[in-house]
């Protein structure tokens, strides 16, 4: 995804840490220059002057291409060795890049500028706690800051320095003392506990994570700090001999989130009569989990920038945690770097309950790369090897689904069906779900039919299968009003969905209300401005209502948009001879054979998110598997 280069958050989401870059610096006055020429991020640094440097880092980092924008600024850096806005980037750059090292060194130097100076004293706090330089790490966060997160995210990580430095009392004090918004208790209560069971007082400990379990309510806030909190009683239990409580703790995990792939790893862990490590031993550990915890919370679409730093300090702190590796990588992953995202899974330890998680994301990340063939091989790999495990047919149904290989991808998902057995749950709604867009490809439709309506058997009101059913329903002129009550509905539930939006317009298209469609349809539009099918069906509705003129122009923006290889020729057609007329006396769907931007059923991308589906083809990656954390209550069949 693309990022705002004129005034972006460097510390994410309420943190007041604004890093603003509004033109190309002048050397030495930090104003914009009038003049700079543009310059191509791909051009080499060493045949730029300052100006090329600096716009050519611009680029590079709006691309996320962090590695291109250190090497630019650098060179701009050369030229006006003492511009601040390009330092405050390049430390950014570095930091989101995993060179810590390299970034401490200019945090050092930029400690007090305003702009940064929130990021570089955690920088320098997180240098401080690896020389277990515990009471000069205390010394440098305000954990007074009138900012409720930087406040809890100083309070926690001053606290583990305190830890560090034999004042462990204090430091939970500190941490059960803090008053803050409702929200702050699930990470208090986590933190409180980690800290007495890692002084070995296992009664206390027991007591904060007992606390933070009984209010699944806020767990929402943080699902990841909760469920962490879950496993880490669960832990506790069983290396006492408890496991009848350990099993107990882990019940109230999987309620919260069904199907988390590490609760039901250490579920099989302690039935078998394991007794898993404690996760937090030390102080740098613990402000690790502080940085991850955090991270976690805030990892949403507009806050890569802070979630990436936030991990990256918490991987210097604790290179081998795997939770922070599998973050991370699914982030990467999000901002387009599949080659970082594989070589981070890789790194996962082979004992974590996450590494099997870090294995299908590495087979996903391979088909992001284009290399089907060695994802399938990877995925088929992951089946045989636990053919139970309902999570790696649903990751290699997604990679035959983006090769069109329909018919396997329905023989897969039926087997997946054959393993639950006779009795699903609602977590397996997805399966049947994406057997059916399997089927439905085919063109059969009975099956898949038969398939979408056990999938909303299991989870009523599912926006995308009502969606899907609605849509071919209507597509198929049978079930009409069925039909339309269904993707009425689906919108009704994401409102916001531009996908599912789309569909209620185009069924409307083809019903041949056009002005109901052209109202539905410029209002995806404007959810989904760049989705290359949403404009080109906006263009057919704006040409049979007689907007003709407008019409060309969303064809053409479809087309900028770079649409698959078989819309283009079909919109191409359209912008040389416009729509045939129609023909009031036979149903709308007969009059448009170029109408349907190519492809007649709903696409099956739409709405998908932390309950999502592994959808077929055109589905972005981080809409399909990238979200690995425990969302409460979500149906976990594409969460791993």
């Amino acid at each position: 995804m693309r990022r705002n280069t004129t005034a972006r958050l460097a510390a994410g989401l309420a943190l007041g840490l604004i890093l603003s870059v509004s033109g190309p610096f002048a050397p030495g006055t930090g104003r914009a220059a009038a003049s700079a020429p543009e310059q191509p991020a791909e051009a080499q640094p060493n045949f730029l002057g300052f100006a090329g440097a600096f716009l050519a880092g611009q680029t590079a980092d709006a691309d996320n291409d962090t590695g291109r924008a250190i090497e630019f600024y650098t060179k701009a850096l050369e030229f006006d060795p003492d511009n601040a806005g390009i330092k405050q980037r390049l430390m950014v750059a570095l930091f989101s890049d995993g060179r810590f090292a390299e970034g401490v060194t200019l945090a050092r130097e930029m400690k007090t500028d305003p702009a940064v100076a929130q990021v570089s004293s955690l920088a320098l706090m997180v240098e401080a706690i690896t020389k277990r330089e515990y009471r000069k790490a205390a010394s440098l966060l305000d954990a007074n800051d009138s900012n409720p997160i930087d406040r809890l995210l100083n309070t926690l990580l001053n606290a583990w320095a305190e830890f560090g430095d034999g004042k462990g009392n204090a430091a939970i004090k500190s941490v059960l003392t803090l008053d803050g918004p409702p929200w702050y208790p699930v990470f208090t209560r986590f933190h409180a506990a980690a800290m007495a069971q890692a002084m070995g007082n296992k009664a206390e400990a027991r007591k904060h994570y007992t606390d933070l379990i009984a209010e699944p309510q806020l767990g929402g806030t943080a699902p990841d700090t909760y469920v962490r909190g879950v496993m880490a009683l669960a832990g506790l239990e069983a290396r006492e001999g408890n496991s009848r409580a350990a099993l107990d703790a882990l019940a109230a995990g999987e309620e919260f989130s069904p199907g988390y792939a590490p609760l039901s790893a250490l579920r099989q862990t302690i039935a078998d009569g394991g007794k898993p490590e404690a996760g937090i031993k030390t102080a740098q550990q613990g402000a690790a989990a502080v940085f991850f915890t955090l991270a976690s919370a805030l990892n949403r679409e507009g806050a890569e920038e802070t979630v990436g730093i936030y991990l990256q300090f918490a991987r210097v702190l604790d290179p081998a945690d795997a939770a922070t590796l599998v973050l991370l990588g699914s982030l990467k992953e999000r901002l387009g770097k599949a080659e970082d995202a594989i070589s981070i899974y890789e790194s996962v330890p082979e004992n974590s309950p996450m590494r099997r998680v870090s294995e299908l994301q590495l087979g996903l990340a391979l088909a992001d790369l284009g290399r089907n063939a060695e994802a399938k091989d990877h995925l088929k790999a992951l089946i045989e090897s636990d053919p139970k495990d309902i999570r790696s047919y649903l990751a290699y149904g997604s990679v035959l689904s983006q090769d069109k290989d329909y018919a396997e991808m329905a023989r897969v998902y039926e087997n997946a069906i054959s393993v639950i057995g006779p009795t699903p749950t609602r977590s397996d709604w997805n399966l049947y779900f994406q057997a059916g867009i399997a089927h439905e490809r085919l063109k059969q439709w009975p099956k898949a039919e038969a398939m979408f309506k056990r999938a909303l058997e299991l989870f009523p009101d599912q926006p995308q299968v009502m969606n899907y059913l609605g849509y071919s329903w209507i597509d198929m002129n049978m079930n009409l009003k069925e039909g339309m009550d269904l993707i009425r509905a689906a919108v009704d539930l994401r409102p916001n969905d531009g996908y599912i939006v789309d569909s209620l317009g185009w069924a409307h298209y083809r019903l041949g209300e056009y002005a109901d469609a052209v109202r539905e349809l410029e209002r995806a539009v404007e959810l989904k401005p760049s989705d290359p099918t949403i404009n080109d069906h906006l263009g057919d509705a704006y040409w049979r209502v007689g907007r003709e003129l407008e019409a060309s122009f969303q064809w053409k923006r479809a087309l900028a948009n770079e649409p698959e290889a078989d819309l283009k020729p079909k919109i191409e057609l359209k912008l040389s001879e416009g729509l045939p007329a129609a023909n009031p006396d036979i149903p709308a769907a007969a009059n448009d054979a170029t109408g349907k931007g190519g492809d007649a059923a709903p696409r099956p991308e739409a709405g998908a998110d932390k309950e999502g589906a592994l959808a077929p083809a055109a589905t972005p990656r981080h809409a399909r598997l990238g979200d690995t954390s425990p969302t409460p209550g979500g149906a976990a069949a594409a969460r791993f």
